[in-house]
């Protein structure tokens, strides 16, 4: 049996337990949360152990595995110390605030031979599949330029709740929902962060809420223009509306959230993948995490994906700050 604990058991940690002790071969057999209501719910539902930290998690239990969705700027510390007893780590994203604490991470994951995942899955979202696709076949060229946008009614909604506390956070809708724009890019497009400009407005909240980045990546030593907006006082809830556009030297795809478009010359293509809901997704990527920690699969969402986006982030607030361009430290 594939023993697995959930750390930060609040609504999303709730769900990924509830998934995972779904799943043949798995069970939860503990959880970790400081908030009282959440242990009295998780306990009640599973009756297994919970506790309030996961030093005592660790002291307590034997265990295969961690899914970890507590707030951001705990990430590192519960990570490492899963790491570093032998555990498996899933981390919701962004996978840490810190660029030195995700190679931290990576490094001790790879010396121990334990899996790391990040939880973007948009890396199993048929859509985003289909775009990557186009990209790699070759349809549109060589692609040199992308436009894209996430706006979301997120401030409303988190303005009361830790998502706000940039102790807590790390940041805004740049890190929360933005996260999965900035993901969503780089894996399409196979491309790394190389260099960017910022422009970040709290909006007169103590997080960032819109954000414009123009920064330029690299894929496989071509480069790439991309143009990224993130708004967190959008109209869209709770799902976030978005769009992505890449051209390329003979053509370009495009996603309005619905519908992709393949323009090659005067032709244009359209198809209408379709549209998985959350629970779905979600249980793909935590499928995805345990069959890699058992050895049975390939990690679709690897850390260095997560690096990635903590890099850009990071150059991103910086530049925002300072008012310079910034070059992206991105290697992992």
């Amino acid at each position: 049996m594939f023993r697995v604990a959930g750390v930060g058991v609040g609504t999303l940690g709730l769900v990924e337990c509830r998934l995972l002790d779904e799943m043949d071969g798995v069970s939860i057999v503990a959880g970790v949360d400081p908030n009282d209501d959440a242990r009295e719910q998780f306990a009640d539902e599973f009756d297994v152990p919970v506790y309030e930290t996961v030093e005592e998690l660790l002291d307590g239990e034997f265990l295969d595995a961690v899914t970890i969705a507590s707030p951001h700027t705990e990430h590192f510390d519960q990570a490492l110390a899963a790491l570093e007893a032998g555990v498996h780590v899933h981390l919701e994203k962004p996978m840490v605030t810190d660029l030195a604490g995700a190679r931290v991470l990576i490094d001790r994951a790879d010396a121990e031979g334990l899996t790391l995942a990040v939880g973007y899955q948009r890396h199993f979202d048929p859509r985003y599949v289909e775009l990557r696709r186009i990209v790699d076949s070759g349809r549109i060229g060589d692609p040199h330029m992308v436009v894209c946008h996430l706006e979301q009614e997120w401030i409303q909604w988190t303005e009361n709740e830790w998502r706000s506390d940039p102790s807590l956070s790390g940041g805004g809708q740049l890190y929360d929902s933005g996260s999965h724009l900035l993901d969503a890019v780089l894996w399409v497009t196979r491309s790394k962060p190389v260099t960017v400009s910022a422009a970040v407005d709290h909006r007169g909240y103590d997080v960032d809420v819109n954000s414009a980045l123009a920064a330029v990546l690299d894929r496989d030593g071509a480069s790439l223009t991309a143009s990224i907006a993130v708004s967190g006082e959008g109209s869209s809830i709770p799902e976030p509306g978005e769009s992505l556009r890449i051209i390329g030297t003979e053509g370009m795809v495009t996603f309005d959230g619905e519908t992709i478009e393949v323009t090659e010359g005067n032709v244009t293509y359209r198809a209408t993948p379709d549209e998985p809901d959350f629970e779905t997704l979600t249980r793909k990527k935590l499928r995805n995490f345990v069959d890699a920690a058992r050895d049975e699969a390939v990690l679709a969402i690897p850390a260095t994906d997560g690096l990635y986006v903590t890099a850009l982030t990071e150059a991103a607030y910086e530049s925002s700050t300072t008012g310079r361009r910034v070059n992206v430290d991105g290697d992992a």
